[in-house]
């Protein structure tokens, strides 16, 4: 009974089962090793064992090993080349991006006006969400508003310089026909902006405004005219607007046109205001400064 209860125990007891004594110790291992093809794996960890093939040597197992360590860091240098190139794309600053968003509007708005624009096209052509623009602009009225004030002032100072210099006036309408004609050449975009939702012909607007303004200068420098030539100087402002009125039509024609070339186009126009429709040239030029 005492030699069953041992056999029967569940420790490691070193008694064969058959009876016949007890066991030796290099038995017991022997006996205690895994089958084939389920020794300890080369990449085992924590008690975890991976099967191997039966008949395998060492140095085969070992060339796997390095097969597998070579895929690893093939796929891991695949991860780091992609995160390399989205990290190319570098993040605009702030001011890069409103400075972004201003010339996709300018277009946008030149192309279709500022009815037919849409915030979520301004964010498309953009490749930016909707919110970027709400930060930076607080809608479409407030971007509208940054491309306007922007086209108003490069137009002012195109303008002003040419009416600053001073001169006789037949070289002041030249010049300012020539600076109005010039910037709608090299801004084309931001005069249709201006033209397109506020026409000249309007009583109010951007642009209106602004040929008012114009037109407020223009009208000081006649009226030093008219006294030179015992006019009243009280017509000058009339004379202002119907100068300045014929340049901004003219100009606001030009647009779509674009022939004859703006010079010849500026020498036409002097010659109406200069001489009269009763001494026209037959073939005017511009004055040689």
């Amino acid at each position: 009974m005492q030699h069953a209860g041992r056999a029967s125990s569940p420790c490691l007891a070193p008694y064969r089962l058959d009876g016949d004594g007890p066991i030796t110790r290099d038995e017991w291992f022997r006996r205690a090793a895994p089958p084939p093809g389920f020794e300890p794996g080369l990449h085992g960890s924590k008690g975890r064992r991976a099967a191997v093939t039966p008949g395998r040597t060492d140095a085969s197992r070992v060339e796997g090993a390095k097969s597998a360590r070579h895929d690893t860091r093939s796929r891991h240098d695949g991860r780091v080349a992609n995160d390399s190139k989205r990290a190319t794309r570098s993040r605009m600053t702030g001011t890069q991006r409103r400075a972004q968003l201003v010339d996709v509007a300018r277009r946008l708005f030149a192309e279709k006006g500022f009815d037919g624009t849409s915030i979520e096209e301004i964010a498309a052509r953009a490749e930016v969400s909707k919110p970027v623009v709400y930060e930076h602009f607080g809608g479409k009225e407030g971007i509208y508003a940054v491309v306007v004030d922007r086209e108003i002032q490069s137009l002012t100072g195109a303008l002003s310089g040419a009416l600053e210099v001073g001169g006789h006036p037949k070289m002041l309408v030249e010049r300012t026909t020539l600076a109005l004609l010039g910037y709608i050449e090299t801004n084309e975009d931001g005069f249709r902006i201006l033209v397109r939702d506020s026409p000249v012909a309007q009583a109010t607007g951007t642009f209106s405004s602004l040929i008012g303004d114009v037109a407020t200068q223009v009208e000081h420098m006649l009226a030093d005219q008219f006294k030179k030539q015992g006019q009243d100087p009280k017509m000058a402002p009339i004379y202002a607007q119907m100068l300045v009125g014929m340049v901004a039509l003219t100009g606001q024609w030009w647009l779509d046109a674009r022939s004859p070339s703006k010079n010849v186009v500026a020498a036409h126009l002097v010659n109406l205001a200069w001489n009269g429709l009763s001494a026209l040239e037959r073939r005017p030029t511009l004055t040689r400064i």
